[in-house]
């Protein structure tokens, strides 16, 4: 027996250990995969904590939903994208998942479970004015239906995803730094004037946006100038976050793991483990 092999505690799965190291465990475990976690925890501590026990453990875990204080001011939502594990030699599949960022507050994540999602953030202290920001798909806007009242939203529409869709109609330069600026100070009706009169699909697609979302156009000037945010960045970091993780490469999920996964980086991502 090698010094090493001597040294190497073995963990087997259900048994005990210290609190501390299924801490450190499910820390890694929440940045990287299973296989990865196993060989960090062995280098940094000496016990071996397989990958399969790494997995076991993080599917025994409740992780909470965090609750927040003090009121939540504002709020972002987004989708993402899973893939989950098909059979050997199929077509692999990405399906949706929702994240919402209760702004400098805490953030979750939830697989087609839409009423949880609704259900966690009206649980949250709102407060008496909450600004509620999201791209222009409907999925986001119909969640945002169900969150507080209608006096306490107050729906904001992101402002460079209301410039991205300006982009798409292209042509006069002039004309699109024109509209940018009237957008910019909520002058939805001069914008109107501006395209209406073009016969080019693009320009006929922007206009109904604008009408569509029009009440969530704000005077972005105004908002910025008085620190409301502006843009659901927020959201779209914690997507991106959320990623890192679910979307190392090769991974794939099985549908039923899918709601556990979210969790666990839902809370890394909330300081659930440096606690």
């Amino acid at each position: 027996m090698t010094d090493r092999q001597a040294q190497r505690l073995e963990v087997k799965a259900y048994t005990q250990w210290s609190p501390y190291l299924e801490r450190c465990c499910l820390l890694l475990s929440a940045n990287e995969s299973y296989d990865n976690t196993a060989n960090d925890i062995e280098v940094l501590t000496g016990v071996a904590v397989s990958h399969s026990t790494q997995q076991r453990m993080v599917h025994r875990q409740s992780f909470d939903l965090p609750e927040i204080e003090p009121p939540v001011e504002a709020m972002s939502l987004d989708g993402g994208k899973v893939r989950l594990r098909t059979p050997q030699g199929e077509e692999c599949i990405w399906r949706d998942y929702k994240a919402v960022n209760l702004h400098n507050r805490g953030v979750e994540a939830f697989f087609r479970e839409n009423a949880s999602l609704v259900e966690w953030v009206n649980a949250q202290p709102l407060a008496d004015r909450v600004m509620c920001l999201g791209d222009g798909h409907d999925g986001i806007w119909n969640l945002f239906a169900e969150v507080g009242t209608p006096a306490q939203r107050y729906e904001i529409l992101d402002w460079y995803h209301l410039v991205e869709n300006l982009g798409k109609v292209r042509g006069s330069l002039k004309r699109l730094n024109r509209a940018e600026s009237l957008l910019w100070q909520r002058k939805v009706d001069e914008t109107l004037a501006l395209f209406e009169p073009l016969s080019k699909k693009s320009a006929r697609d922007f206009c109904n946006y604008l009408r569509k979302h029009r009440a969530r156009i704000v005077n972005y000037a105004y908002c910025q100038s008085e620190g409301i945010p502006i843009g659901s960045g927020a959201v779209e970091s914690t997507v991106k976050q959320i990623g890192r993780r679910i979307k190392i490469s090769g991974a794939q999920w099985e549908r039923k793991n899918v709601p556990q996964i979210l969790k666990h980086r839902c809370a890394y991502l909330n300081g659930q483990f440096s606690q």
